[in-house]
């Protein structure tokens, strides 16, 4: 039997601590260490017996790991991480600014092609799993319309814009698809619909002392970018009721492609996901993807993919006789 694909975890936040979780339930694969910036005698793992070492130390390692998983943030760690350890890793990571991938995806190809690298660039459910439903839509139901709605969930960058706001000391933020809109489009309306018309945000805010409630729910509702163009309801709460109510991290979503086949015959095509642990999900992705990059290393295949380009069948641990028997 061959050796347990060897990955490797660079960064530990709530998606690297699901990494390590999702590969304690893999039977192909093997954690050989977490890689911080972080002092790594004060990291605390799931597993402490699994090796921390510092991210400095991380080319003495080229040789011990199939894959390395990229867990740092998109807004700053990935833009320079991604190239730079495509240089020396075969790697998955999760970047998400969607309207920024054609030039991540240049600057990680460049780098792993030259190197001699695979490189998986944006795996997760949105990008990831949700873009490959898109795709799927467009390519069956050519005469229709896409639509994608996330949530119910906590969205990370929106709750991160709360707590800029001068006065808050604590928030999250919920996305919410408007009920409305989703069944316009399950019955086939095919509806244009508007940023405002798509999704409400709800906001659970702590206020620190002295802070003026009525200024601050001005603000955020009047932020660019984020809350501006959406019915936005903010709730002021305790820190207590935050913190046992708000503490876990759900998410989810729906693609849906609405069209017509034929003389104008109905067709709709609906993938969704409803997640306790938004972090979690996106790791067994990544998991299951790492399996495929490490395929694709022994096949030859070099250089940045996105999930449109590899083939479903090498994200299983069985057999392609096996999956033929099983799940065809």
């Amino acid at each position: 039997m061959n050796h347990k694909i060897r990955i490797g975890i660079a960064g530990y936040g709530n998606l690297g601590r699901g990494v390590e979780l999702a590969l304690a339930k893999t039977i192909d694969m093997e954690l050989i260490g977490v890689f911080t910036r972080r002092d790594p005698a004060k990291l605390q793992l799931v597993d402490a017996r699994v090796p921390v070492h510092h991210i400095d130390n991380i080319t003495d390692f080229t040789d011990a790991i199939d894959v390395l998983i990229l867990c740092g943030g998109s807004k700053s760690d990935l833009p320079v991480q991604g190239p730079q350890l495509s240089a020396l890793f075969n790697t998955v990571d999760s970047f998400d600014t969607h309207a920024k991938i054609p030039d991540y995806f240049a600057a990680v190809d460049a780098s792993a092609s030259k190197s001699r690298h695979t490189a998986l660039i944006s795996i997760g459910w949105d990008p990831g799993l949700f873009s490959l439903n898109r795709l799927f839509g467009e390519a069956i139901l050519p005469d229709g319309d896409s639509y994608t709605f996330w949530g119910k969930g906590l969205s990370q960058g929106h709750s991160d814009a709360l707590r800029r706001v001068s006065g808050v000391q604590a928030a999250v933020q919920y996305t919410i698809p408007a009920q409305q809109a989703m069944d316009r489009v399950r019955n086939g309306e095919r509806p244009s619909l508007g940023t405002r018309e798509k999704h409400t945000r709800e906001c659970y805010v702590v206020l620190k002392q002295g802070a003026d409630a009525a200024v601050i729910e001005h603000e955020i509702k009047t932020m660019p970018d984020y809350f501006v163009d959406y019915d936005t309801t903010v709730n002021f709460i305790s820190l207590e009721e935050l913190q046992r109510e708000h503490a876990a991290m759900p998410h989810g979503g729906h693609v849906i492609r609405s069209g017509t086949t034929g003389s104008n015959t109905r067709q709709t095509v609906e993938f969704s996901l409803k997640l306790d642990s938004n972090p979690e999900f996106t790791a067994s992705v990544i998991i299951a993807y790492a399996r495929a990059t490490h395929r694709l290393q022994q096949q030859g295949q070099h250089g940045a993919k996105t999930i449109f380009d590899i083939p479903p069948g090498l994200l299983s641990p069985k057999t392609p006789a096996e999956l033929r028997k099983e799940l065809l």
